[in-house]
């Protein structure tokens, strides 16, 4: 009996530890100490001193992205990022928009491209490069009618649970994972 109420104690101590890390994780994350020591520099009310911070904030700023300390990407960049990155396994990272608002989001669902190369496995399935570099591997069994040249389109689309289909010159589509 001892042993079971010093159970349900410790169970019930570890919630609120487990409650405050998942708050913690919902936290958005810090930007960089540099780029807050810029912002900052609006708050200096005297002229002289406010040019002065934004002067030294600036320098420092420059000289760590000069560095690779800090990188700095627009929008336009995590969008690229995504779309090169897409159907590979990665967590949701910050600097690809993966704590960003819902609406600020956008999802890659497919992607266009053309054929390098194309070559059947063992089993003779196919694995597909694209123009990208990146590399499919089919992962069902189902048949293309003709084989894929390089040149002809190629659309990968998101699938349900975390599949994705490929359609090589509009024939029907078959289940492919990316390799690379």
């Amino acid at each position: 009996m001892k042993r079971l109420i010093l159970s349900v104690a410790a169970a019930a101590a570890a919630v609120p530890a487990v409650a405050l890390a998942a708050q913690q994780s919902e936290e958005p994350p810090r930007r960089p100490e540099l780029f807050e020591a810029l912002v900052s520099c609006r708050a200096v009310t005297e002229d002289a001193a406010r040019l002065r911070c934004f002067d030294e904030a600036a320098a420092n700023l420059q000289a760590a992205t000069e560095r690779r300390d800090v990188v700095v990407v627009d929008r336009a960049q995590v969008r690229e990022s995504r779309r090169r990155l897409f159907g590979l396994a990665l967590p949701r990272l910050p600097i690809f928009g993966g704590n960003a608002d819902e609406e600020d989001e956008e999802e890659v669902a497919s992607i266009d491209s053309q054929v390098v190369s194309a070559r059947q496995d063992g089993s003779g399935r196919w694995v597909v490069t694209l123009e990208d570099g990146s590399i499919w591997a089919q992962v069902d069994d189902n048949m293309l009618a003709l084989r894929p040249r390089q040149g002809q389109p190629v659309r990968v689309n998101r699938g349900a649970l975390g599949s994705y289909m490929m359609r090589v010159n509009n024939q029907p589509g078959i289940r492919v994972r990316r390799q690379m």
